[in-house]
């Protein structure tokens, strides 16, 4: 497995799994992200008080003293272990009482400053309290040292690699082109979205999430803690901290709520402060003295960004006298980073950008999870589409040395190769290889090649097809007598559409291989594309009484007319059939009709009568458009007739435009291996009757357009009802106005097999058509296809091109596509008509 590979199951894989942890710390995250503003808005008279009166100053507000002795006195004496007073006289002070013994923390309460009333705690503290527990350790048992703590430092983990391995994954083509990175397309919809969603928003806030990955693991792992530190500051010592550096002669440490001596007055270190500070501090925290230990004094200065940028001053409990200062401004970077875990963490080490920063991308966390949930389960509904497609008994080949067709796949999430299998079990003998693994003698010793090849991200291969891209196709292979077709996939909503199927296809043609019909592309799940794929692969000899590999719904128009045009004629019968359609149905030339077909009668009645079967009327009517069974396998009784395969839809060219009211095909009369009619053209021209309903689904064939500026003249190419096709463009051409036509067309006898003569001899008196040339394979002292007017009008054919002519191609794949092709890369070089191609003005309905 390649890197990339590797990477991208792993990233999926902790997705589905730490992705919901980090979603749940994410909203956590963010829930805390201004905790202290939301507490003060819902805490009046708790958080904030009210305005001073004016001139009162700070004589109204109790001396740091004369606050401790109160909160003390209204807890029955506990000790005060530390006492924070804010600068602003409409911020209530707080108090911590020292903790019991055997607990980490101890009650915390705001307190009047002026009358030294404890006011409790905010609103909401409880719930913060509960979300913070959420956050560190999902409120599990435990605590710190539980799982919960666990879990979220192996989230935070992936959290890392989520980030290095995101911005590996979706790597552009581009790199230096910063839209590539950041430009987020809404327009895109489905799957599209989401990873657009997932991958560029993820550009947006990758710096973020490394920094709130590496921050949090420091209170996850004491092993990355100490590390971490001694990266920064060269020791794993942890720095002193006032109020928990000394002992009292003679007995405990203070912070567990022992109290070896009484607590020494704070007024001489109170003094000092405001003799040394003046009003430089916005927030102190004054930790009470016992014993002999100094008065430790953190003060955040005016201006501070975050409560951790602090000053910390000791002075002498006695004199008053300041004995050390640590200014934050003299710190080292390493030590300012240290020291700046939980800003950093919070976002508030860069002021309120950066909080603001942080609460975004917190809540932003849900969206990869939701959005990487939906990717994998569409890649789960791919795979098990994949999985119900088995690979073809046949596509083994069986140790053969040489299959009869072989089907070459490169798909990134399974949909190439589904269609890939579904295109080997058409043939009997094919053969199913990914691309990765095909050489330019595999493709020679096949001969005939169906690609089905998938485009992924901005126009790349698949990954599993990067290597042979880079390989084989670096150059042109010597492919000369290997036919082929690509089935590209790709997805409009990206500009890259079937980019690498389009190189697979150059590379191909380069290399001397002859295409069997031109290139399809197929977008995401278009059941068109398919329908189209699959009845191209009937046209070369695929099982035609295959099911639709995705059945579509059809509407019932009535068949209002049949006309045959042909009789007499030495080839077989064709008709103009026509069917009335509902107003308002729209459709533009080049449209394809798909017709669902109804065995004739008589062939149902023999299969029941060879089974045995009495019919309750609704046996042949089952039959009638399934798939019939070999009567050997089909014995009374044993099997359900509405439960066989439906019948494959049959395609047919419309003629005709919405303004005649009517939908107008040309059909010929096929022969069936039994003696009777084929089934779609048997349907059409014979069993239905005027007035019958003919199930019906009208698709657009954009590959076969018109061209969009009238003034572009048209060369109009075909043979036998392939005339179809090439009529809707004339009409069109007639009805709107433009450059003139020319018509190239090829049937069996001048005296029988002149269909529409009449109004193509009106276009031309009237303009539209500028020249017509038949030829006629059956008649004497002719006998040429339509190929052979092409080659002798090829002065005339370059003339048209240079004056900027679309050539329009229709009729049958076998012989005579083949044939004009190879005709016209005579004339106008091979080059000219690959860039024809690539314009739009070289198309082909063929089939």
């Amino acid at each position: 497995m390649t890197l990339r590979r590797v990477l991208f199951q792993m990233h999926w894989f902790l997705g589905i799994t730490a992705g919901f942890v980090l979603a749940l710390m994410g909203v956590t995250g963010a829930a805390m992200a201004f905790e202290d503003e939301i507490m003060a808005a819902l805490s009046p008279g708790v958080v904030t008080l009210a305005p001073l009166p004016s001139g009162a100053g700070d004589a109204a507000r109790l001396s740091p003293d004369a606050l401790v002795r109160a909160a003390s006195a209204q807890r029955d004496g506990k000790r005060v272990q530390d006492l924070t007073i804010a600068r602003d006289p409409t911020l209530a002070a707080q108090v911590r009482f020292a903790a019991k013994k055997g607990q980490r923390g101890g009650e915390r309460s705001y307190i009047d400053p002026r009358t030294g009333r404890l006011l409790g705690t905010a609103t909401g503290a409880g719930v913060f309290r509960t979300i913070e527990n959420l956050h560190r350790w999902l409120a599990l048992p435990g605590g710190r040292n539980g799982i919960g703590s666990q879990l979220t430092g192996l989230s935070a983990l992936a959290l890392v690699f989520f980030a290095v391995s995101g911005l590996y994954l979706r790597w552009p083509r581009h790199p230096l082109d910063w839209r590539a990175w950041f430009v987020l397309d809404l327009r895109k919809t489905g799957r599209n979205l989401y990873r657009a969603l997932h991958a560029v928003i993820g550009g947006w806030v990758l710096v973020f999430y490394l920094l709130s990955a590496a921050t949090g693991l420091w209170w996850s792992y004491d092993w990355y803690q100490r590390g971490a530190r001694y990266m920064l500051t060269g020791t794993t010592e942890r720095p002193e901290r006032g109020g928990r550096e000394g002992r009292a002669p003679g007995g405990r440490r203070g912070d567990r709520g022992e109290v070896a001596e009484e607590s020494r007055p704070i007024a001489p270190a109170w003094a000092g402060f405001q003799r040394s500070e003046g009003a430089r501090f916005d927030r102190v925290t004054i930790t009470v003295p016992q014993g002999a230990a100094p008065v430790t004094m953190r003060m955040v200065p005016i201006g501070a960004r975050s409560d951790r940028m602090t000053d910390e001053l000791r002075f002498d409990a006695r004199s008053g006298a300041l004995t050390k200062t640590k200014r934050y401004a003299d710190r080292g970077v390493g030590e300012t980073i240290a020291t700046s875990i939980y800003p950093l963490h919070t976002g508030a080490f860069f002021g309120l950008p950066g909080r603001i920063a942080l609460f975004l991308t917190s809540l932003t966390m849900p969206l990869f999870t939701v959005t990487g949930l939906l990717l994998y389960l569409g890649r789960r509904r791919t795979k098990r589409a994949l999985a119900a497609v088995a690979v073809p008994a046949s596509a083994d080949n069986g140790g053969a040395d040489r299959p009869g067709v072989l089907v070459v796949h490169a798909s990134q999430t399974g949909t190439a190769e589904r269609l890939a299998r579904l295109s080997a079990a058409a043939f009997p003998d094919a053969a199913i290889q990914p691309l990765a693994t095909v050489s330019p003698a595999d493709l020679r010793d096949a001969g005939t090649v169906l690609f089905v090849v998938a485009t992924y991200g901005e126009g790349d291969a698949p990954d599993t097809a990067r290597a042979f891209e880079r390989r084989v196709m670096a150059a042109p292979a010597d492919l000369d007598g290997v036919r082929y077709a690509v089935l590209a996939l790709g997805d409009r909503e990206y500009p890259d559409y079937c980019a690498f199927g389009q190189r697979v296809d150059a590379w191909l043609h380069a290399s001397g291989a002859q295409r069997l019909f031109d290139r399809i592309e197929l977008d995401a799940a278009d059941a068109d594309g398919e329908r189209q794929w699959q009845q191209q692969l009937h046209a070369i000899g695929a099982d035609p009484a295959q099911p639709d590999w995705q059945p579509a719904d059809y509407a019932a128009w009535p068949l209002v007319a049949r006309t045959w045009l042909n009789p007499d004629s030495p080839g077989a019968p064709m008709y103009r059939v026509e069917l009335g359609i509902p107003a308002g149905t729209r459709w533009a030339p080049g449209a394809i009709a798909e017709i669902e077909p109804r065995h004739d009668p008589a062939r149902v009645a023999r299969l029941l009568a060879d089974c045995g079967i009495v019919d309750d009327g609704r046996v042949a009517a089952g039959l009638a458009k399934a798939t019939l069974p070999d009567p050997a396998t089909f014995e009374a009784g044993g099997r359900d007739p509405l439960a066989l395969p439906p019948l494959a839809h049959r395609e047919y060219s419309v003629a005709s435009l919405p303004v005649s009211g009517r939908v107008e095909l040309l059909v010929r009369q096929c022969p069936a291996a039994d003696g009777g009619l084929g089934i779609g053209s048997g349907w059409l021209t014979e069993v239905a009757s005027i007035g019958d309903p003919i199930a019906i689904r009208l698709r657009a064939n954009p590959g076969f357009a018109t061209p969009m500026d009238p003034a572009t003249p048209l060369v109009l190419i075909g043979n036998g009802t392939g005339l179809a096709g090439l009529m809707a463009h004339l009409r069109e051409r007639a009805r709107t106005g433009g450059a003139p036509a020319w018509l190239l067309y090829g049937e069996r006898s001048s005296a029988y097999d002149r269909p529409l003569a009449a109004e193509l001899d009106a276009l031309q008196a009237a303009g539209t058509l500028e020249r017509i040339d038949r030829a006629f394979s059956r008649d004497a002292g002719c006998g040429r296809y339509v190929q052979a007017l092409v080659a002798e009008q090829a002065a005339r054919m370059l003339d048209w091109a240079d004056r900027g002519a679309a050539i329009y191609v229709c009729g049958s794949l076998v012989g005579m596509a083949g044939a004009v092709d190879a005709e016209l890369r005579i004339i106008l070089g091979d080059d000219r008509v690959e860039a024809m191609s690539e314009a739009g003005l070289y198309r082909r309905d063929i089939y």
